[in-house]
């Protein structure tokens, strides 16, 4: 049997990748990008919406910490950190660290990050644009269903 270099390997393992199998590590890229803060880091970052004291959208754009603290109402100082830890190892942002007084750390969406970036964005603004149409099913079945 010839043996296989490593991309040889990777790329087995890529044409079998299959979610639906409990095993394959897609599933668990699946579990990471389906979080709402990823799906939020996503969106400040990428510009989807006015940054703190901007009216205007942009493209997309580096953040410190605390900017996105401030934009992500509800985070916590530890969902935040580990979050952006995670992407960060999965290779959709950089940390860039800059030697000031104090130290002075950005985040900034890599290009695999403004990929899923474009696919998230449209999730969304689905949410946003269909929340009345889930509001009123949600009454109608507790309505039959009380």
């Amino acid at each position: 049997m010839p043996t296989q270099t490593a991309a040889d390997r990777r790329a087995e393992a890529r044409a079998q990748y299959d979610a639906f199998l409990a095993q394959c590590p897609s599933r668990q890229l699946l579990d990471r990008i389906s979080n709402k803060w990823v799906a939020l880091i996503l969106a400040a970052l990428g510009s989807e919406g006015p940054a703190p004291g901007n009216d205007c959208p942009g493209g997309p754009r580096a953040m410190r910490y605390s900017q996105l603290a401030q934009r992500l109402a509800g985070v916590s100082q530890k969902m935040l950190t580990q979050t952006l830890r995670s992407m960060e190892r999965d290779g959709l942002l950089t940390r860039t660290v800059t030697p000031t007084v104090p130290v002075t750390v950005t985040y900034e969406l890599t290009d695999l990050g403004l990929s899923l970036h474009g696919v998230m964005a449209s999730i969304k603004t689905w949410a946003e644009a269909h929340m009345d149409e889930v509001h009123a099913s949600r009454d109608r079945y507790d309505t039959a269903h009380q």
